[in-house]
């Protein structure tokens, strides 16, 4: 079974009540604890120890991202030991589906440690996807656009099944594939939505990588800061402009998913209709049988009391006295 993600991975705020993990201890015999590793710091429960040593030595030894420079800022993970502490700490804004958040600006991920249900996915390829949000913001800053952004993180994090969520997405078949603006908008329109437009997002990132496949988005990256335009560094480093690329990118998703959703979906009513129906059909049939049934034995009898009543004539008609031979021969008076 494909995992289907269901985290908003990205948190970009300037409100100053900044999680602070340390500041709420349940209980005195439970007090958060601190393991430092290069340029991490992770804040823990004790029931999140194990979690935090494995987190910490992943991202040490894989602390590159796609066409990024290697970052050097200091990341604080702050591993939430259940539910409500994750929600305390990330505060009201986050979606409620969320599983993990990356505060660029302080430079923070705040994600739910072994209690986290089984549809937060796999906690290594979690916090990958919010160090590549922050890896991002340390090169652009707050350039990137929010299906980039998400995209990006996607992409650097190797989510290679979120496809599967626009295998069997008929909307791509029937309606297209939205703008870009329009995938920016869909990340607020409820959980569904927003695996959506993580998936298209992800998408649309595996394409730009794949205009230049022996750099990837290294020069694209590069030109974005130099530039200061996305669309700028667009036509600078693939030859395309930036809407250029959007046709370009609805045009293959569409063509490669489309198709797929609408047989997959077409499949699915077909069954489903099948299941449904065939009693119907077949209580439709005996009905139709037992019908037929009475009208042949109904026509027989109608047959055979035809049959009776033609031989009654017949007997009735030899019992009636005729005129006797002298009477025939007699000649006329």
């Amino acid at each position: 079974m494909s995992r289907l993600a269901t985290r908003d991975s990205r948190l970009t705020t300037r409100d100053s009540r900044t999680p602070n993990p340390e500041s709420r201890i349940p209980n005195p015999q439970s007090a958060p604890e601190r393991l430092d590793r290069g340029r991490f710091t992770a804040v823990f429960f004790p029931s999140e120890r194990t979690l935090a040593n494995a987190l910490l030595d992943r991202a040490l030894s894989n602390d590159t991202f796609p066409g990024l420079p290697r970052p050097t800022q200091r990341v604080l993970l702050a591993i939430a030991p259940d539910r409500a502490r994750f929600r305390d700490w990330i505060g009201p804004a986050a979606p409620e589906w969320g599983a993990a958040i990356a505060f660029p600006e302080t430079r923070r991920i705040v994600m739910q440690g072994r209690s986290a249900a089984s549809d937060a996915g796999d906690p290594v390829e979690v916090f990958r996807h919010e160090l590549a949000h922050l890896a991002l913001h340390e090169f652009l800053g707050d350039q990137p656009t929010r299906w980039f952004d998400e995209g990006y993180a996607s992409y650097a994090a190797r989510e290679w099944n979120r496809e599967d969520v626009l295998a069997v997405n008929l909307a791509l078949a029937l309606k297209g594939t939205p703008t870009f603006d329009e995938l920016d908008e869909l990340f607020g329109e409820g959980s569904q939505s927003a695996q959506t437009a993580y998936a298209l997002s992800y998408r649309a990132v595996a394409e730009m990588a794949a205009l230049d496949p022996n750099r990837g988005l290294r020069q694209f990256l590069a030109e974005w800061r130099r530039l200061g335009s996305m669309d700028r560094a667009t036509r600078s480093a693939f030859g395309i402009t930036l809407a250029g690329f959007e046709k370009l990118w609805q045009e293959r998703t569409r063509r490669r998913y489309g198709a797929l959703a609408l047989l997959g979906d077409v499949t699915i009513i077909g069954l489903v209709t099948l299941f449904l129906v065939f009693p119907l059909y077949s209580a439709r049939r005996k009905r139709d049988r037992h019908r037929m049934a009475q009208l042949v034995a109904a026509d027989q009898a109608a047959e055979r009391a035809a049959q009776a009543s033609a031989l009654d004539e017949l007997l009735r008609g030899d019992d009636e006295p005729g005129p006797s031979r002298e009477e025939a021969d007699r000649p006329p008076s």
